[in-house]
C-alpha cells in the first residue's frame, strides 16, 4: 500500500511540471498510462494478498445433528488371527494419535476440511494392516476363514489389474465340511470417527452372508455397528447397530429421524434384550446390496460416529460427492443419511468404545441359514429353497461350488478419518 501512494505521488509531482505543449500534452498522457497500468497491478496484488490473509477465517466448520437385521455378525471378545496384530496405540479418550496420519491433500477446487486421515488402504498395499482371521465363524456358518498366506495360494484373496482389492469364496465344485472364504480385521483400533467403503462389488447369491462392520472389544459392550449387511439375493441393505442395555431410537420415524431407509425390527438396540437383532435399517434402495449394488459399480459407503450419534451414508458411483473423492470429506454438505442413530437415547461413549473394521463373507450361518426359505424381502421374491432345489443351506453350500462365483469383495479403498479442530 505505501509503494502504491508514492507511485501515485511521484506521478502528480511530474505532471505538474511538465509544460502545457502539444508535445507535453503527449507526455502527460503517457505518465497517466503508466500510472493507471501501475495502478491495476498494485491493486490486483492488494486484493489477493487480502484473500490470502483473510481465506483462513473463511472455513466452514462441520455441525453436529443434536436432533438428531434381524441378525448380528458378533465377534468373539478376543479375535485369534493368522498373522500377528501390530499393536495400536489408543490414548486414554480411545482417539487415534493424529501423528499417525496419512492423509492426501485435497484438491483446490474443495474447501479444506477438519477430518484427517488416520489410516487408508488401497492400490498394492491394501492387505497390509489388516490381520486375518481364522477361527471358527461365530455366527456358525458352513465356512472356514483362512489364513493370508492360505488366502493367497488358493487364488481367494489379490489385487486386480484395476488396482482392487479381492476377496472371494471358494468355488471348488463340491467340500467334504466347510467352504473356504476371507474375513479380515483392521490392526488400527479407533474410538468416534468416519470411515468410507469405495466398493466396485460385494458378495451375491443364495447362501452368503457378506457384511463389512465395526466392532468393539467383549461385544456387546463395545457396540456393533453393521454398515453393509445382507443375506442371499437381497438387493436393499440393511445398516444396523448391537448395543449393551440401556440404548434405543427415539422413533421408529423416518422423518422425524431425517433418514431414507425404514427401521426394521424395533427400536431397541440392545443386542441382549432383542435375541442379538439390535436395531436396523434397510434402505429403501434396490441398488444398494448385492446384485443391484453390483450392476451399477457399487459406490461409497460411509459411517460417521461422533458424540452426537452414528449415521450410514451411501453414494451411487454416480454420484459421489467430490469432497469425498478428493480425500477431504464435508459431512455436514451431504443430503441425508440411510440410516440414523441419535444419542438422544443412546450414550455413544458408553455403549461404542475401540473400534476395528471388518470384511467378512460368511456362508449359511444364523441369518443366511434361517432366511434360507424365506421370501418378501427386496431381492427374495422366490425362496433360496425353491431356486436351487435344496432344503438345506448347508448342503447346497458344499455341493454347489460354481454357484459363488459372484462371491466375492472388490475394493477400491477403505478410508478411516478423524476429527482434529
Amino acid at each position: 500500500m505505501q509503494l502504491f501512494t508514492h507511485i501515485v505521488l511521484v506521478v502528480a509531482a511530474t505532471l505538474v511540471l511538465v509544460p502545457h505543449s502539444t508535445s507535453a500534452s503527449a507526455t502527460r498522457s503517457s505518465l497517466i498510462s503508466r500510472a493507471h497500468k501501475i495502478a491495476v497491478r498494485h491493486s490486483t496484488g492488494l486484493a489477493r494478498d487480502l484473500r490470502v490473509a483473510f481465506g483462513g477465517i473463511l472455513v466452514s466448520e462441520p455441525q453436529s445433528n443434536s436432533e438428531q437385521k434381524a441378525y448380528c455378525v458378533s465377534a468373539p471378545s478376543s479375535s485369534n488371527s493368522s498373522s500377528p496384530t501390530s499393536s495400536s496405540t489408543t490414548p486414554a479418550n480411545g482417539h487415534v494419535s493424529p501423528s499417525t496420519t496419512t492423509s492426501s491433500a485435497p484438491t483446490a477446487s474443495v474447501s479444506s476440511s477438519h477430518w484427517k486421515s488416520v489410516s487408508a488402504y488401497s492400490g498394492s498395499t491394501f492387505f497390509n494392516g489388516w490381520s486375518f482371521y481364522t477361527s471358527a465363524d461365530p455366527t456358525g456358518g458352513t465356512v472356514q476363514y483362512l489364513s493370508q498366506s492360505d488366502a493367497q495360494n488358493a487364488g481367494l484373496v489379490n489385487i486386480n489389474s484395476a488396482g482392487n482389492a479381492v476377496m472371494r469364496v471358494d468355488t471348488t465344485p463340491t467340500v467334504s465340511t466347510n467352504r473356504n472364504s476371507v474375513r479380515i480385521t483392521t490392526d488400527l483400533i479407533f474410538t468416534e470417527g468416519l470411515v468410507i467403503l469405495d466398493a466396485v462389488h460385494m458378495p451375491t447369491g443364495c447362501a452368503t452372508w457378506p457384511a463389512f462392520w465395526t466392532n468393539g472389544p467383549n461385544w456387546p459392550a463395545g457396540g456393533e455397528i453393521d454398515i453393509v449387511e445382507g443375506v442371499n439375493n437381497y438387493t436393499n441393505n440393511q445398516a444396523t447397530i448391537h448395543t449393551s442395555d440401556g440404548c434405543s431410537l427415539p422413533t421408529s420415524d423416518a422423518t422425524q429421524l431425517d433418514i431414507t431407509g425404514t427401521v426394521v425390527g424395533g427400536t431397541n438396540c440392545a443386542a441382549d434384550e432383542t435375541n442379538n437383532q439390535g436395531c436396523g435399517v434397510r434402505s429403501n434402495y434396490n441398488y444398494t446390496f448385492g446384485s443391484g449394488f453390483n450392476s451399477i459399480s457399487g459406490g461409497v459407503y460411509a459411517m460417521l460416529w461422533q458424540d452426537s450419534g452414528i449415521q450410514v451414508y451411501f453414494f451411487p458411483r454416480g454420484s459421489i460427492p467430490a469432497d469425498i473423492t478428493a480425500g477431504a470429506p464435508q459431512p455436514q454438505s451431504w443430503s441425508a443419511p440411510m440410516a440414523n442413530w441419535p444419542s438422544t437415547n443412546c450414550n455413544m461413549a458408553s455403549h461404542f468404545y475401540n473400534h476395528s473394521v471388518i470384511f467378512d463373507t460368511t456362508l449359511c450361518g444364523d441369518w443366511a441359514g434361517s432366511a434360507w426359505s424365506g421370501t418378501g424381502v427386496p431381492g427374495q421374491s422366490e425362496s433360496c429353497a425353491q431356486l436351487t432345489g435344496y432344503s438345506s443351506c448347508s448342503d447346497f453350500v458344499l455341493n454347489s461350488g460354481a454357484s459363488f462365483a459372484e462371491a466375492y469383495w472388490e475394493v477400491s479403498s477403505v478410508k478411516i478419518y478423524q476429527y482434529q479442530s
